[in-house]
């Protein structure tokens, strides 16, 4: 008997609108979507489709709109920017394309960062574990400045999962990097990934990324579009 999923993240009639000198742009229209717990989910489309735009409500960045958010039951919508700042601190992790390193501290020291402020008891061990994992336990006092793309966003991965967050987002983990680093950032994503069984949302053009998903959808001019499941890579 297969056991139910939990929704992790549930989304209805999400609309983002904003006003430009001479009418309203619609960046998202009408948007619903259920994502349950450990769930892989990839959001493909072109570029100014709005998969950005919804990646950052659904991670209680910015506000829809009109329309409901809820995070492990929290009520994004109705929350404030502090509250809403708790809650991502609380369950949320984040890899972004250009990696968002501080320049002034080491590899280790910003692993460690968002433990320390999340008041984790022992962040500089989970940090070197981390960093070893992702194959950086020689590059643990190197700044961003001395290290490559690929081993700056293995740091930004290496931060993501040190608060072992339930849901992480990731906006064009790859897209910096070359086609082979791309491939090994990848695996080393899916696989830390499968050992915390966190929830991963990633926006992407690479459709090689998106096949490792679980499931697949589209963004067309704002809209969502949940392709046949006979499309959708399971694994």
């Amino acid at each position: 008997m297969k056991l139910e999923s939990k929704t992790i993240l549930n989304v209805a009639d999400v609309n983002k609108s904003v006003a430009t000198e001479s009418h309203i742009l619609d960046l998202l229209k009408n948007i619903n979507l259920a994502v349950n717990a450990g769930e892989t989910l990839a959001i493909v489309g072109a570029s100014g489709s709005g998969k950005t735009t919804l990646l950052s409500i659904l991670a209680g960045l910015d506000l829809p709109s009109s329309g409901q958010v809820y995070l492990q039951e929290h009520p994004l919508h109705q929350l404030n920017e502090e509250q809403r700042s708790a809650v991502r601190s609380k369950h949320v992790g984040f890899i972004f394309q250009q990696f968002l390193l501080i320049n002034s501290l080491t590899a280790l020291e910003n692993v460690m960062l968002p433990a320390e402020l999340s008041g984790m008891t022992t962040p500089k061990e989970k940090a070197i574990e981390l960093l070893g994992q992702v194959e950086l336990a020689e590059r643990v006092d190197h700044f961003p400045s001395q290290l490559s793309g690929g081993e700056q966003q293995r740091v930004a991965i290496a931060r993501a999962f040190i608060t072992k967050p339930d849901i992480l987002f990731a906006d064009e983990p790859t897209g910096n990097l070359d086609s082979k680093t791309g491939q090994h950032i990848t695996e080393l994503l899916f696989e830390l990934n499968k050992q915390n069984g966190t929830t991963l949302i990633l926006v992407t053009h690479d459709e090689k990324l998106a096949a490792r998903c679980q499931r697949k959808v589209i963004m067309e001019s704002g809209e969502l579009v949940e392709p046949d499941t006979s499309m959708a890579h399971v694994g």
